[in-house]
């Protein structure tokens, strides 16, 4: 988890990193966004709105086992919705989410 949780910051730090349900929704529909991650502590019906906006728009949408606690902790804000605006970030995120 460290591994996610440190590409979540150094992502943040380069300005490549989204959050909150407005601004995801918004990068989503840009088609800037990349990648779409979910707080493990995110209410189900803020999951289904936004998988279902990315499965519309072709976007990896993707659960983490970070609450929103720890997302806060990586990144410095409390997201349960965040996306990944980077190709290379999201491609990292992806292979490091699929070792789990």
């Amino acid at each position: 988890m460290t591994d996610i949780s440190g590409t979540l910051s150094i992502c943040r730090r380069a300005g490549r990193l989204v959050g909150g349900a407005d601004e995801v929704k918004s990068s989503v529909s840009r088609r800037e966004a990349r990648l779409v991650l979910l707080s493990a502590d995110l209410s189900e019906n803020s999951a289904a709105d936004i998988k279902r906006l990315c499965g519309r728009e072709n976007i990896a949408c993707l659960n983490i086992p970070m609450t929103m606690d720890g997302i806060s902790e990586a990144v410095g804000k409390r997201w349960g919705i965040i996306a990944v605006t980077d190709a290379g970030f999201a491609k990292s995120l992806i292979r490091k989410l699929s070792d789990l």
